[in-house]
């Protein structure tokens, strides 16, 4: 997957968060450089070096819960990650 189309999706997501996918959003964390860290029930944890926060994604029928989708989208314009900045 392109970045750039993964930047596209979030722009979307910014303006209905309630739709994203539980597996797309866990296969556009690790776009952005997260990885996969450990599953506990319907939880799944992304770690990525270099960014304090702890992603955490929780699938509701196959839906990512809303607040946690803007935590996402909140921890990538933090470190700058939408706008191609890999230094973090």
């Amino acid at each position: 997957m392109h970045i750039e189309r993964a930047i596209a999706e979030i722009e979307e997501w910014k303006l209905n968060p309630q739709k994203v996918r539980f597996e797309r959003l866990c296969t556009i964390a690790e776009v952005f450089g997260f990885r996969f860290s450990r599953q506990r029930g319907s939880h799944k944890v992304y770690v990525r070096d270099g960014v304090e926060e702890i992603l955490n994604f929780q699938n509701v029928d196959g839906k990512a819960k809303p607040y946690q989708v803007k935590q996402f989208i909140a921890i990538l314009e933090k470190y700058k990650l939408l706008e191609g900045e890999d230094d973090v």
